[in-house]
């Protein structure tokens, strides 16, 4: 190609007849002749064509360094599988994600799940489900406790270490703590699988486990478990598990010292007083209490 000199001469039209025929034989007059024409339109060609002469400079210079690269079969591969892995992952990214609730100790929630049933959590506890699958499956996983008021429709199950629970629309409540698993029905009829055994719950109808043993509950005619109302209802339940509910709501630790934490239980605390709570527990038990801070120490009458 000319240098710009020449080209710069050749648009201001101070090139001779020969060496104007002899530019045209030149590579990329034919994009030169064009800027030219353009730039001629112009009303002070002069300097338009200094701006085009950098303009074509660029472009040939562009021309100059591009590279023509082809793919090969094995590059294709490469890029189809990669675009294959990225689809899959977000495919099960997608569908595969886990929606959880959880509570930590003394808080209570509610929320709605993807079909509108609503669930009350009780404290310290977590449910998780697939909401992508919700509306294929409805299945949760529960630890702890929780109030469920579902909607009429396809089965719906909630599952736990200790068992699994399926309804088709029904209000119920199910506790799975360590070493304790109790499901009350409040309407409807719910269906109870442990250790491949299944048990009909109507309404006021008691499902519990204790350390792995079935207990025989009576029946009972609340509309709902006691704790919606901000209080712990116990009905021949071993210590240990009162105190454990007792830690739950009130986020402290409990000691005992010379105390029989298997021995029943039967009564309730409330949520909103620590005092009368701790009270309402020890003076049926013929027990005291001390505080140490954040401890509570349970100890029998007087020992100390």
């Amino acid at each position: 190609m000319k240098n710009e000199k020449e080209i710069l001469k050749w648009l201001n039209e101070e090139l001779s007849n020969e060496e104007i025929e002899d530019l045209k034989q030149s590579e990329g007059f034919d994009t030169i002749e064009k800027i030219a024409h353009y730039a001629a339109q112009l009303e002070t060609p002069k300097i338009d064509a200094q701006v085009a002469l950098e303009q074509f400079k660029a472009r040939d210079k562009y021309k100059k360094q591009s590279k023509v690269r082809t793919l090969n079969f094995k590059t294709l591969y490469a890029i189809a599988a990669a675009v294959v892995v990225l689809l899959t992952s977000a495919y099960f990214l997608f569908y595969n994600t886990t929606t959880a609730f959880e509570t930590q100790i003394a808080q209570t929630k509610t929320f709605r799940l993807p079909d509108d049933s609503e669930v009350l959590l009780n404290a310290a506890s977590k449910i998780t489900f697939k909401e992508k699958k919700w509306n294929d499956k409805r299945d949760l996983t529960l630890d702890g406790e929780a109030y469920f008021q579902v909607k009429k429709g396809q089965k719906f199950s909630v599952n736990t270490t200790d068992g699994v629970v399926q309804v088709l629309g029904t209000h119920f409540n199910v506790k799975q703590r360590k070493n304790y698993f109790e499901v009350s029905c409040y309407e409807g009829l719910v269906s109870v699988t442990h250790n491949n055994e299944t048990v009909k719950l109507p309404p006021g109808k008691t499902f519990r486990l204790i350390n792995n043993t079935i207990q025989d509950v009576p029946d009972f005619i609340a509309q709902n478990p006691s704790w919606l109302q901000k209080e712990s209802s116990f009905d021949q339940i071993p210590l240990e598990q009162v105190i454990a509910e007792l830690e739950r709501q009130y986020d402290i630790k409990i000691k005992t010292e010379g105390v029989d934490t298997s021995k029943l239980f039967t009564g309730s605390f409330t949520h909103t007083n620590q005092k009368i709570a701790l009270e309402a527990i020890t003076i049926p038990l013929k027990l005291s209490y001390k505080l140490e801070g954040k401890t509570v120490i349970f100890y029998n009458y007087g020992v100390q």
